[in-house]
């Protein structure tokens, strides 16, 4: 039996768990996201049922024929609410149950004399044709329900009735040849004018849905819910629809709607229960599903249970800063169903940007799932403590901020701020987004009138309240750079590539400040990397041409000079006579292979040499010449002295790294 229902057999059974228990759908209601086929309660006339065998008019039964309508055949209908469509019979009145029948469906004339309703107890007619045709007072002719649903009393039969009877011609809830009033369609809920019923509307936009045309079923549970706009079923219907639509958000008011019209739903509790899963919503799921009375699918209670187990390892591992754990256990909840969860991709974004992932951070916050706002409409869910939508709001403005967008970050965070005022985490974001966007204005401010130092300094601040702010790295680079630190320049610029390794921008000015720096292969590397990313863009390929051009000069004059960028050892008082007449800048670093800040800073004297190819580097062991460390009087170690174009420009001992660099570039510019 096609959408048929089930009603509980024992009469004493209380009305809210009845409801809750008693419809059962064959067709789709195993599966959550398909329509419901409980019917309206339309109280309309129906034709007599036929009873198979009946020999007394106290004991006759009726029993059902095929149909999707309302009580199951051969039992007593349960008084009380109900979504089955079966018509509610008064105290100490005995209803037949009756069907709706489908187009074309006819009843067989071989079950037996039809019922005759006599006051509250059914007979089998023995009247003749004459009879039939005129019947007594005492005696209803077949067929004759009153439009509320209500048996005619004694007598009523023969008052007349001012609107006319017309034949109904078999569509909607009736068979062919039932008698109805005309106008009303025998139904006491709304209906159109060509006959367009509630329940008929109901029943297209299922076959609608179950041929996947979701839209046209929309349209015709909108046209039934217009007409009875107190109908659960009808809500949930619409919900299903707008669900496989992807409107999960919709799907959820209709739902909610659904269960406020009728608590005792079952049915829109558990549609809700599944949508909230795959909301990545728990505590909203666990509500629905678990409600008092309802027996929990156990799939989604499954299902429940991961999203509870993976939520609670993501809230553990955020706390210690296990990012990398963070996006293992978003992407296994969202794997497990919760796959439209704003929340939890925004999660996600937020492990990412930890990971200094930016670009992956800034695609997976844009492509949080939209569902209209639907949290103010429901329990507001959480994440972390924090309302969903604020701690999406937070993640969006920390990667805004991250990302450059200083205002759009402002504007979110203060959003966030005001839907959840009392977290202090969100009121800890807010005031870091608000001291950094003051310090890179000021220091914007500051740059654009020519005080580098300054505006330096003003970046510095913000880098305190946000230390990885590659946006603030990156402007504090230009302020080395136009202050002729390129080195400082660099080591700003190598930051926020560790933090943003794709800032095309910083690999910019990288790339200039190498080239100030003599560092023309490792400017070359930079330009190229760019040029990969902007393929049209001129500047980016002179710039490289250039560099390119550099390297190929340095070589051929380090060929003609001996520079073989490397550290040379020197042992003898004439080969050191020789080398230090050579043009350019060279520098003699005196140690001994016994003290340890020599053997510390030797490392760095091979990266000095080549970071700065132009440069001769040579070394000098005073244990083994003891003759060359006398005659350059070298009385402590290590000793660095520099020569330019054969004459000494400098001596230090025991430098540090950063003032041995600086003089050197110092005098080889």
């Amino acid at each position: 039996m096609s959408h048929s229902r089930r009603l509980s057999l024992e009469p004493a059974i209380t009305g809210r768990f009845r409801d809750s228990l008693s419809l059962q759908i064959h067709d789709n209601d195993d599966v959550i996201n398909k329509p419901d086929f409980r019917e309206l309660d339309l109280g309309s006339p129906v034709s007599t049922l036929m009873p198979r065998v009946s020999t007394s008019s106290a004991a006759a039964t009726p029993t059902s024929s095929s149909g999707s309508s309302g009580s199951a055949s051969g039992k007593p209908s349960v008084a009380g609410k109900s979504h089955s469509g079966e018509i509610p019979g008064g105290p100490g009145s005995v209803m037949p149950a009756v069907k709706n029948l489908k187009p074309d469906h006819r009843r067989s004339s071989s079950t037996g004399k039809p019922l005759i309703f006599s006051g509250s107890s059914f007979s089998h007619s023995a009247t003749s044709h004459s009879s039939a045709t005129s019947p007594s007072p005492a005696v209803l002719p077949a067929g004759n329900i009153c439009p509320s649903g209500r048996i005619l009393k004694t007598g009523m039969a023969t008052r007349s009735s001012t609107r006319a009877e017309t034949l109904c011609t078999g569509t909607g809830n009736y068979g062919h040849g039932n008698v109805v009033r005309s106008g009303g369609g025998g139904s006491n809920h709304p209906a159109r004018a060509d006959g367009e019923s509630p329940e008929e509307l109901k029943r297209l936009g299922n076959d609608m849905y179950r041929r996947g045309n979701f839209s046209e079923a929309l349209s015709l549970y909108d046209r039934a819910i217009s007409l009875s706009p107190e109908n659960a079923a009808f809500r949930s219907n619409r919900a299903a629809a707008l669900t496989a639509s992807g409107r999960l958000g919709e799907a959820v008011k209709e739902c909610l709607e659904a269960v406020r019209l009728d608590p005792s739903y079952s049915r829109a509790h558990q549609r809700l229960a599944s949508l909230y899963l795959r909301l990545g919503e728990a505590e909203n799921a666990r509500r629905h599903l678990c409600f008092s009375g309802q027996c929990p699918d156990q799939t989604d209670l499954q299902r429940l249970q991961m999203l509870e187990k993976h939520l609670r390892r993501c809230w553990e591992a955020r706390k210690i800063g296990d990012w990398r754990t963070v996006v293992k256990e978003t992407d296994l909840a969202i794997e497990n169903g919760a796959d439209s969860s704003p929340q939890l991709v925004a999660c996600k974004a937020e492990a990412l940007l930890r990971l200094n992932q930016m670009e992956d951070s800034d695609f997976c916050i844009s492509s949080i799932p939209r569902h209209d706002h639907y949290y103010h409409t429901q329990p507001q869910a959480k994440l972390f403590g924090m309302v969903a939508e604020a701690y999406i709001l937070c993640i969006q403005s920390q990667v805004d901020m991250a990302l450059g967008r200083f205002e759009s970050g402002v504007v979110k965070a203060e959003r966030a701020a005001m839907l959840d005022q009392t977290n202090p985490e969100l009121v800890s974001v807010l005031n870091n987004v608000k001291m950094v966007v003051k310090a890179r204005t000021l220091g914007n401010e500051l740059f654009s009138s020519g005080r580098y130092s300054e505006a330096s300094v003003a970046y510095g601040d913000g880098l305190k309240q946000d230390g990885s702010n590659s946006v603030l790295y990156c402007n504090r680079a230009a302020c080395w750079y136009k202050l002729g630190l390129w080195e400082k320049s660099v080591e700003d610029c190598n930051q926020a590539l560790k933090i943003h390794p794709s800032y095309i921008k910083a690999l910019l000015r990288r790339a200039a400040s190498y080239g100030k720096l003599g560092r023309w292969e490792d400017a070359v590397r930079d330009y190229e990397f760019v040029r990969r990313e902007l393929p049209g863009d001129s500047e980016v390929t002179e710039s490289l041409e250039s560099a390119k051009i550099a390297v190929m000069n340095r070589s051929q004059v380090s060929k003609s000079f001996g520079y073989n960028n490397q550290v040379e050892a020197v042992s003898t008082l004439d080969k050191f006579k020789n080398v230090v007449s050579l043009p350019g800048v060279s520098v003699f670093h005196f140690k001994s292979s016994s003290n340890r800040q020599c053997e510390e800073i030797s490392p760095f004297i091979n990266t000095l040499c080549l970071r700065y190819p132009l440069v001769h580097f040579f070394m000098v062991d005073v244990e083994e010449s003891v003759a060359l460390a006398k005659a350059e009087s070298i009385r402590k170690v290590p000793t660095f002295k520099m020569y330019k174009n054969g004459d000494k420009v400098k001596e230090m001992i025991c430098p540090s790294h950063q003032f041995l660099e600086d003089s050197i570039k110092h005098f080889l510019l």
